[in-house]
């Protein structure tokens, strides 16, 4: 799998509706491939800190805290 192949599958292997064949082959492509891993880890941290910027029902201190947990655990990976 190349670097162009693995972005045109991404949000497919994100939301878990890639084919079990496809999805190997794009793990396997992870294991070796730092950029892709980070892109993956960006990706996916963008989708948690968006969905969590939109809930209103949090307190904003709350808020606050989990907003940080979350981006101090995003530059971790």
């Amino acid at each position: 799998m190349t670097c162009p192949e693995l972005v045109s599958l991404l949000s497919d292997y994100i939301d878990g509706t890639l084919a079990s064949e496809a999805r190997a082959t794009l793990e396997e492509h992870l294991t070796h491939c730092e950029k892709c891993h980070i892109l993956l880890d960006t990706t996916q941290c963008t989708i948690v800190l968006y969905r969590v910027s939109q809930s209103p029902s949090l307190a904003p201190d709350r808020r606050e805290a989990l907003l940080r947990r979350l981006e101090q655990a995003c530059r971790r990976t």
